[in-house]
């Protein structure tokens, strides 16, 4: 990705500034997250969630079994890596994907032309950790894009029935997108919310916010399983917002 990397069904796409190529990563175990991984005041309930926006939405969501994963192809169903011919927020603007949301993520930004980001500093949301990114072969791994619903947890939750250019805009949408820590991004592979919450837990309940907003929007559904983490979390931030494509923390830079 030039610089930057993203998991997509357990595997990192790595794009060098003079090509892009694909680096496999082996997918993670599922994670127990019963030793206390959802926030602080977030007590075990029955799935109904809180009373804010999320949770409101989170009540309305499809719950069924995930889907077969046997006949995913991560080019061939949300194709090509990062790519500008698609009709996200963002998508024909000249600039490919992944360095939209690296200016959008990114602080003291500096850009080589109109688009490729080739320094900045991130505010890991997912590790509370300060990251200085610079794009090269041996430091690009440092900064990760990830797709916050997993494209492979998408494809068992209802993708798999979306239309192909609606599962391009899903793999490309802002809304579903964040700069991360490369490890901790590797480490989620294609887990859900049940499986895998960041280590920052101050994080948790926009994350959860942001996975709810985007299976809305696509009409993906939640396994029993997700749900009843999400609504842990959201027992921490009951009047958590749901997110939209206007909102500070999605919206591209202009």
């Amino acid at each position: 990705m030039g610089v930057v990397v993203a998991r997509m069904n357990g595997r990192v796409w790595v794009a060098a500034a003079f090509a892009v190529a694909v680096l496999g990563v082996t997918g993670c175990q599922p994670k127990d997250l019963s030793d206390g991984a959802a926030p602080s005041g977030g007590a075990a309930v029955d799935g109904s969630g809180g009373g804010g926006p999320a949770a409101a939405a989170l009540a309305k969501l499809t719950v069924r079994p995930d889907g077969s994963i046997s006949t995913y192809d991560r080019v061939k169903d949300f194709g090509q890596a990062w790519t500008d011919d698609q009709s996200a927020p963002g998508g024909h603007n000249g600039c490919q994907t992944r360095d939209d949301i690296l200016r959008r993520d990114l602080t003291g930004t500096r850009l080589d032309g109109r688009c490729e980001v080739v320094s900045g500093t991130l505010k890991d949301p997912y590790t509370g950790k300060t990251i200085r990114f610079t794009r090269g072969r041996g430091t690009s791994l440092s900064v990760q894009i990830d797709h916050m619903v997993a494209l492979g947890n998408a494809w068992t939750t209802g993708a798999s029935r979306l239309s192909q250019p609606q599962r391009e805009e899903l793999a490309n949408d802002p809304l579903n997108l964040i700069a991360a820590d490369g490890p901790a991004n590797e480490g989620k592979g294609d887990d859900d919310a049940a499986k895998w919450l960041p280590q920052s837990r101050a994080f948790h309940c926009e994350y959860v916010a942001r996975q709810i907003a985007v299976k809305t929007k696509y009409h993906l559904w939640i396994t029993t399983s997700e749900k009843t983490a999400m609504s842990n979390v959201l027992t921490a931030c009951h009047a958590q917002a749901l997110p939209t494509e206007s909102s500070r923390e999605v919206a591209l830079a202009s």
